[in-house]
């Protein structure tokens, strides 16, 4: 199977469409979810599982950290948790708050050297 596009309609997602927008079987992702705590997909009522949108995209990384970067599990899941708090740091309000005041600073900083 080949890697695909997500379709950027849908929110939910069945496991054989994940399967295939991944690029790999639905036993593994089934496997991933025991490995990756944080994979917790939706289920039916008839216990099928459902997919959001943010799931599938945290399968596409895991399986370019695990195919492509030759990572292994426990390299994948502490560079997917590296990943996430960076992401947190970035959205903090102190850490934009201090962006900010650089960016301030550096334009202050060009406006005197024009003037």
């Amino acid at each position: 199977m080949r890697d695909e596009q997500l379709p950027s309609d849908k929110l939910y997602f069945k496991i054989g469409e994940v399967a295939k927008i991944v690029g790999v079987k639905p036993y593994v992702l089934r496997y991933w979810e025991t490995e990756f705590s944080f994979l917790k997909p939706g289920k039916t009522k008839s216990k099928h599982r459902l997919y959001r949108r943010k799931d599938v995209e945290t399968l596409m990384r895991i399986k370019q950290l695990l195919h492509n970067e030759r990572f292994t599990i426990e390299g994948a899941r502490r560079q997917l948790k590296a990943e996430s708090s960076e992401q947190r740091e970035t959205k903090t309000p102190s850490h934009q708050l201090q962006q900010l005041r650089e960016i301030r600073d550096s334009l202050l900083d060009l406006r005197s050297k024009l003037d």
